[in-house]
């Protein structure tokens, strides 16, 4: 198949240059100006994406290199971009920064590259003037198969700043200044952890939205962004990410979707629609038992410790997932979901708060991030995921850690044989009782649909 979308990357130097803010006001800019935009976000990370997303009004897709590969990208591209007028790409950390020190692998410009897209190179140019050529340069010539074709200088001091920096690049024959914008001029997004919290409706108003907008329009010709965006080629794929014909149908997953659950790959709920699949969301936190007539539960990351106390008080939940677990039927829990399936969360107070209990130990909170990474699993025995053997890519990214070991319990197993990214060593993880499968990895699962067959195929198959 053959795409022809006007596309452009927007891509910073290092993490906290404003990408997300760049970008979250084109979007708004383009959306008043009646355009329908869909959004990506480069990298394995949940939170950036729901707030494209709620800019858009369209689900925001991962473009992740590492976890899913190049030809993978380029037809989820392909498919989540038709029917729009334009996308926009927001990048990871640094252009060039990814999952490897040495190559481009999972970084901002090998999806640029893929995807033959112009970029647009957010700077701090706080207290810069000629070194700001000097940095341009550097990342232009750095790889001569990208083209950065325009820089959006951020926390600018004055115009006369702005027109030096100009003057600038201009003398060096550089990408010119498409933007430069004052410091200030941008809203302040809420943060946490390492990043964003989860966008809403409360923490992004269409009113901050509109003051994005606005900032960026007073400050760019968003007409000259559309233009270079326009600017990209055809791109060729071969077919589809899915025909919508394989898999088995009639099967229905609850899928736990609330504020405490909701770190999800849109792509692998759309390949379990593809291949058969209904999905029911369904709230642990305010519903009081699970949908009826369900084969099987995905209980996605999120942040549990932040609801500990509603979710351990919503008992009648609790006792309907022990009682269709007990029944044999598939559950499958992955970093938050692990948390809920536990014996419970012990918070950084100290508090324990009793919850599902099917995993045979708590879980306790953390000041520190416990693990960050992409991660390659080896299936050890046959689980949920799919047979002995399989290989899966994930990443993890969680402040809590298990408080010994589940296979210490003779009924639990592991069946995850877990790599960290430049490590030889592997380590035992992925836990398994009958058909409960819960572990700290998200795993990417529409890129290997064999592993999305077999999960329909366990849900679908009765004890």
């Amino acid at each position: 198949m053959s795409i022809n979308i006007p596309r452009i990357v927007i891509a910073g130097t290092r993490s906290g240059s404003g990408k997300t803010s760049v970008a979250l006001a084109l979007v708004s800019a383009l959306k008043k100006r009646g355009l329908k935009v869909q959004t990506f976000k480069v990298g394995p990370d949940f939170l950036d994406p729901t707030y494209l997303a709620l800019a858009s009004e369209r689900p925001c897709y991962n473009l992740d290199g590492w976890m899913t590969g190049k030809e993978y990208v380029g037809k989820l591209f392909a498919r989540a971009a038709g029917g729009a007028d334009i996308a926009v790409i927001e990048g990871v950390m640094g252009l060039f920064d990814g999952a490897d020190p040495t190559t481009s692998e999972g970084s901002t410009a090998e999806i640029a590259h893929w995807l033959d897209a112009p970029i647009l190179l957010v700077v701090n140019a706080h207290g810069a003037a000629r070194s700001l050529a000097a940095l341009v340069k550097g990342y232009v010539e750095f790889d001569p198969d990208l083209r950065v074709a325009g820089i959006l200088a951020n926390h600018c001091g004055s115009d006369r700043h702005v027109a030096w920096l100009s003057d600038s690049l201009r003398s060096a024959s550089l990408p010119p200044i498409m933007a430069g914008i004052s410091h200030g001029a941008f809203t302040t997004l809420h943060s946490r952890h390492l990043g964003l919290v989860t966008a809403n409706h409360e923490n992004l108003s269409s009113n901050e939205l509109f003051r994005l907008a606005d900032a960026l329009e007073r400050h760019a010709s968003i007409e000259s962004i559309v233009r270079l965006a326009r600017s990209a080629g055809k791109l060729s794929w071969d077919r589809p990410v899915s025909d919508g014909k394989a898999g088995m149908r009639g099967v229905t997953i609850g899928i736990a979707s609330d504020s405490a659950f909701h770190f999800y790959y849109p792509d692998n709920l759309d390949e379990l629609v593809s291949q058969g699949c209904k999905l029911v969301r369904f709230s642990p936190l305010t519903e009081d038992r699970l949908p009826e007539n369900l084969d099987g539960l995905y209980i996605g990351g999120g942040y549990p410790e932040e609801h500990a106390e509603a979710l351990s008080e919503n008992q009648t939940m609790i006792e309907s997932i022990r009682q269709f677990a007990a029944k044999g039927s598939p559950v499958y829990g992955e970093c938050g979901g692990l948390m809920y399936l536990a014996r419970g969360i012990e918070t950084l107070n100290g508090k324990r708060y009793s919850l599902v209990g099917l995993l045979p130990n708590w879980t306790r909170m953390a000041i520190r991030l416990e693990s960050l990474g992409y991660v390659e699993v080896t299936l050890t025995r046959d689980s949920l995921m799919g047979l002995q053997g399989t290989r899966l890519r994930g990443h993890e990214f969680h402040y809590s850690r298990l408080i010994g070991n589940p296979v210490d319990d003779a009924s639990w197993h592991s069946v995850y044989a877990l790599k960290r990214r430049r490590s030889e060593s592997t380590s035992s993880e992925g836990f398994q009782h009958n058909r409960t499968l819960a572990s700290y990895v998200h795993l990417h699962w529409a890129s290997h649909r064999e592993t999305v067959k077999h999960f329909i195929e366990c849900c679908g198959r009765r004890m």
